[in-house]
């Protein structure tokens, strides 16, 4: 297939070897939204954290952990085989719509465990390497451009989307977002190059509060209810696996039917937490290795390191238990801007 016309941008980066490897940049939680004309703002959307490795006709998806799911999406992947280029690294979210048009985590597991495909789309919103160029050095404004123009016009129902940024208030936008009932968003510096790993270049701002927790134990079901009464789960400090609550809503019977079924299969005798939790929580759950990760939404944190208000969103296919740790918001970082002087 003939790649797309090249532009100055594509010209001026540097030829390069096509990339063995997707290492995603991450966004930093933080309290409110960054302003300033450097940072452009995009949707945070709920899903999976995707790479699109294209070599002429193999295409191959990519976990943020390495992993293949190519045999996982393979609507995505037949999409993306079909965009004009010869060789390309995209990042993008793997999600699903609502029919309100908002991506739901939740809506993304029956795609994963029963196969109910549903509105599934692959919003990109990153291309590192194009037909045989490095591109990951250019400034994002330009990156984004060049993706735009690979696959901005898309028609309604088609599976690749381009993720659309906005300019301006940042607090503003993030009002708009939680008003749509949206996760966040993510702001990002307009003019930087593409960075792997954990930055301050780009950060999210959450609607509500959500993190990943290992699940640590469970315990029995009580009355009607199926499968398991609650969720123990914790998060990793200090080389300890520290006791985070439990969580007994946003589960449906097949939901806790398998989660009983996967949870069987890991159970132990001794307790993954520390310190282990007392009373008859302690005593009377059933305790498993922590290889599992859950997404969960609450409230709060309290004083003491518990969630207040937990329910239940999916088990995170794609994240190890052993990188999960509090989440905490961090301070913005000090951007200085660069002014012409006057004349």
């Amino acid at each position: 297939m003939a790649g797309p016309p090249q532009n100055s941008s594509v010209r001026s980066s540097s030829r390069a070897a096509f990339p063995q490897t997707f290492a995603p940049q991450l966004s930093t939680l933080v309290k409110s939204p960054p302003t300033g004309p450097q940072w452009i703002h995009e949707i945070k959307y709920d899903g999976y954290r995707i790479g699109a490795r294209i070599l002429h006709d193999n295409v191959k998806l990519i976990t943020r952990n390495g992993n293949d799911w190519t045999e996982t999406f393979p609507e995505i992947a037949a999409a993306v085989k079909e965009l004009p280029l010869e060789e390309a690294l995209i990042d993008g979210e793997a999600a699903v719509l609502l029919p309100d048009g908002i991506t739901s985590f939740q809506a993304l597991q029956g795609v994963l465990k029963h196969h109910e495909r549903g509105r599934l789309a692959y919003f990109v919103f990153d291309l590192l390497h194009l037909d045989g160029r490095d591109l990951s050095g250019l400034p994002l404004e330009e990156r984004k451009a060049i993706l735009r123009r690979l696959a901005g016009k898309s028609p309604a129902d088609a599976v690749i989307r381009y993720s659309l940024h906005f300019e301006g208030d940042g607090a503003a936008v993030l009002r708009e977002a939680c008003r749509m009932g949206l996760e966040g968003i993510v702001s990002k510096r307009r003019d930087l190059p593409y960075e792997s790993g954990r930055s301050r270049n780009w950060l999210k701002t959450k609607c509500v509060k959500r993190q990943e927790f290992v699940i640590g134990g469970f315990t029995d079901p009580e009355g009607s209810r199926v499968g398991i009464g609650a969720l123990l789960i914790g998060v990793n400090q200090d080389g300890h696996l520290r006791f985070a609550g439990k969580v007994g809503t946003g589960f449906t019977s097949d939901v806790l039917t398998e989660l009983r079924q996967r949870l069987k299969v890991l159970e132990r005798k001794d307790c993954p937490f520390s310190p282990q939790p007392t009373g008859s929580l302690g005593r009377s759950a059933h305790w498993v290795k922590p290889d599992l990760v859950a997404e969960v939404e609450f409230t709060e944190w309290t004083e003491d390191g518990k969630i207040r208000h937990p329910s239940f969103q999916g088990l995170r296919e794609d994240k190890l238990a052993s990188a999960i740790t509090r989440e905490g918001p961090a301070q913005l970082p000090n951007i200085q801007v660069r002014r012409k002087a006057k004349r």
